[in-house]
């Protein structure tokens, strides 16, 4: 499984992939970090379809068309607050990785691309949400042919880093 798994250092809004992931807050109207990136690459289009998916729930996920992304779809998921990690925040954020991957896989896209979810002004621990990141994708690939190819991308030297030894070591329960 690890072989249909791609690390890349970048941003997410250039990779050419059927679907990427924005990071989104609960109303989908665009925020900072990736989702601004996102919302601001897409162009005004995403937003106008956002509005009418009326929010998301933090560990789910809502599907839109890519617009102005070299990308066909992107896939919304709301990733949780860091609160201490007592407030399910590890089941909700596997949760986010998971129902994007169904997304994926109802919606026939064979390459998917993710960002770092939940680990910028959320707060979430880096190397926690990557091995829930790594362990969700794994356990999906396991059991489904589509998508065919996840894709990491990561902005920063330290997550390219942190991803690539978790990987490497095959140390992710």
């Amino acid at each position: 499984m690890v072989g249909r798994i791609k690390l890349v250092k970048g941003d997410i809004t250039k990779v050419r992939t059927d679907a990427i992931v924005n990071a989104a807050n609960e109303s989908l109207l665009g925020g900072g970090g990736v989702d601004g990136a996102i919302h601001n690459a897409a162009g005004p289009g995403l937003l106008e379809e956002c509005r009418q998916l009326k929010g998301c729930r933090t560990g789910d996920a809502k599907i839109t068309a890519g617009y102005n992304l070299p990308t066909q779809n992107v896939i919304h998921t709301v990733g949780p607050i860091w609160r201490g990690g007592h407030r399910e925040e590890h089941a909700l954020l596997a949760s986010s990785y998971r129902k994007c991957l169904e997304l994926a896989r109802e919606n026939n896209l064979r390459t998917i691309a993710f960002p770092n979810i939940s680990t910028g002004v959320y707060g979430f621990p880096a190397d926690q949400a990557a091995r829930i990141a790594i362990r969700e994708v794994l356990r999906f690939l396991e059991n489904n042919s589509i998508p065919e190819e996840v894709v990491f991308v990561l902005f920063s030297d330290e997550n390219y880093s942190l991803y690539t030894k978790l990987i490497s070591d095959g140390k992710i329960e």
